[in-house]
């Protein structure tokens, strides 16, 4: 019965655990890396076709955006996840895998033209369609049998629709252990979904910490705070852009803007547009109007009931196609662009960014956590020019950042959702945190609230039947050089090995087949060796 801790270890992105009890292997998420990476991730402890199961928390990319590449190197076990993780998944994937797909094509004409090697995208499209015919959808507080010994619901943990904290129940050999993920847990208050739910018990917690170390300003009025932006944008005749996460993010701002508009808080700019200008954004905002009864709050049920779409209001314009997009810019009244990505890395906001950053009477306004390494954050951090598209850009555009607009708990809401258990756990795993935040918030926990607590490292291993720990994580920092998440060629390798462990995956699970079958098995093998060994 044990833990080891993969990604999301003093850092805020990838997050990735693995459980390993009563004979099978479980993930709990399995997310990409966004923005600098500070230390290496170790190697999963299990080959990949040996994984049984994944429990996801949430559809957010640093969650679940590398199940495409589990699936590539043979991942064939389920997903289990929210019915509303699981559609907001299915698109998100599908978007990851044409975005990296996108730019292997942009950067391979360059470096065709350079006579530089082919660049390989992580995975593709197939990739994410496969994946995502494994995903079990469940509903909140639905207690799931996994297998003999181990058993999970999943809770709604407030950050996004569906998100979920993720309780595991293990009976392996004398020992009984409940071990709870936090997941991301949310911040209260926020428009459209509910509160996150607190938990009372568990004998371990891993949980959460990206704002371990500040609060947010409970007194903004968000409605009043981007009318006020916008009206002084307008007055200048300039656009607000918006990077927005196209999931959780541009909703919100869409339930504002309805707001603002219903209220007339614009003066004389009455009939100013709102696009949202990305495709998934789109979906997404579908796969909230399918998942209203079961993930939203009071108050939106309230305008459904009514009538009212919170999410829907006059002049507003969803931009789907590339033409679409393009014609936002040449539009020359001012508007409201909501984009994404949200920590503008990637899509059709850095369109816009070009557009708008040399606009002395435009306002890039930004609503999410921007990731140390992101576009996003050099700009909150002062930038002065960027390059686009091979374009150099002076910053003149006025950057605000909306204080308080997080999908995250701040310190107190953290401290809050820990401090509900009523009997205290043995230990608190704190992850999802950056470097120095993990450790000071792990000591916080102890110290204010006398829990055992600690922030490992990646490949930290942790035995949960005695609570001790078996292997320490790795805590050397990674050489602060430009790593290529695409490995080129090595990577199609790499690829290659994994499904030469999923063969011998393959072969160990049909020990004791009949005699007939398992001769007819090795003659393919052979063949396929004879073909590639001449």
């Amino acid at each position: 019965m044990k833990i080891t801790f993969i990604g999301a270890d003093h850092e805020v992105t990838g997050s990735c655990h693995v459980i390993t009890a009563c004979d099978k292997n479980i993930l709990i998420d399995c997310g990409m890396e966004q923005g600098l990476d500070i230390y290496e991730n170790q190697e999963l402890p299990v080959n990949i076709p040996d994984i049984d199961y994944v429990l996801l928390t949430h559809a957010h990319i640093d969650h679940s955006g590398l199940l495409p590449l589990m699936y590539a190197r043979g991942f064939r076990g389920q997903i289990f996840a929210t019915e509303a993780t699981v559609d907001l998944s299915k698109i998100m994937l599908k978007d990851s895998a044409h975005i990296q797909m996108a730019e292997a094509e942009w950067k391979n004409r360059k470096a065709k033209r350079a006579g530089k090697e082919e660049y390989v995208p992580l995975y593709d499209i197939d990739d994410a369609l496969g994946v995502s015919e494994h995903f079990v959808p469940c509903y909140y507080e639905e207690k799931i049998q996994l297998c003999d010994g181990i058993t999970m619901r999943f809770s709604d943990a407030g950050h996004l629709l569906g998100s979920s904290s993720i309780e595991l129940w293990i009976s392996e050999g004398p020992h009984n252990k409940k071990i709870v993920f936090s997941g991301d847990i949310g911040n209260i208050d926020r428009p459209i979904i509910k509160n996150p739910k607190y938990i009372t018990e568990a004998d371990y917690v891993v949980m959460e910490s990206t704002y371990g170390d500040r609060y947010h300003n409970a007194e903004v009025d968000y409605v009043q705070e981007l009318a006020k932006i916008t009206q002084e944008t307008f007055d200048r005749g300039g656009n607000v852009v918006i990077p927005a996460f196209a999931v959780g993010r541009t909703q919100e701002m869409l339930f504002y803007y309805r707001k603002i508009k219903e209220e007339n808080l614009i003066k004389n700019h009455d009939d100013f547009q709102v696009y949202v200008d990305s495709p998934l954004a789109i979906e997404a905002t579908q796969v909230f109007n399918k998942n209203k009864e079961c993930c939203f709050d009071e108050e939106s049920m309230n305008l459904v009931e009514r009538g009212i779409n919170p999410l829907h209001f006059k002049g507003l314009t969803l931009a789907v196609t590339s033409n679409e997009s393009k014609a936002i810019n040449f539009d020359s009244k001012p508007k409201v662009i909501i984009s994404a990505s949200g920590m503008c890395e990637a899509g059709r906001i850095r369109h816009h960014l070009k557009h708008n950053l040399w606009r002395k009477d435009s306002t890039i306004v930004f609503v999410g956590y921007q990731a140390g390494g992101t576009l996003g954050r050099a700009l909150l951090d002062g930038m002065t020019e960027v390059k686009l598209f091979g374009e150099t850009i002076d910053v003149e555009a006025k950057i605000v950042k909306l204080e308080g607009v997080s999908g995250h708990a701040d310190k107190a809401g953290l401290l809050k959702w820990i401090g509900a258990y009523e009997k205290k756990p043995q230990r608190v795993f704190v992850v999802h945190g950056e470097d120095t935040v993990c450790d000071d918030f792990a000591k916080c926990v102890h110290d204010e609230l006398g829990l055992n607590s600690v922030a490992p490292y990646s490949g930290a291993v942790y035995d949960l039947a005695t609570n001790k720990c078996l292997v320490e994580g790795v805590k050397n920092k990674i050489p602060r050089v430009t790593v290529n998440p695409n490995r080129k060629a090595s990577d199609v390798f790499e690829r290659l090995m994994a499904a030469g462990k999923r063969l011998i995956s393959v072969i160990k699970h049909n020990e004791g087949g009949a005699n007939k079958d398992l001769a007819k098995f090795a003659d393919q093998i052979n063949s396929l060796c004879d073909k590639w060994e001449r």
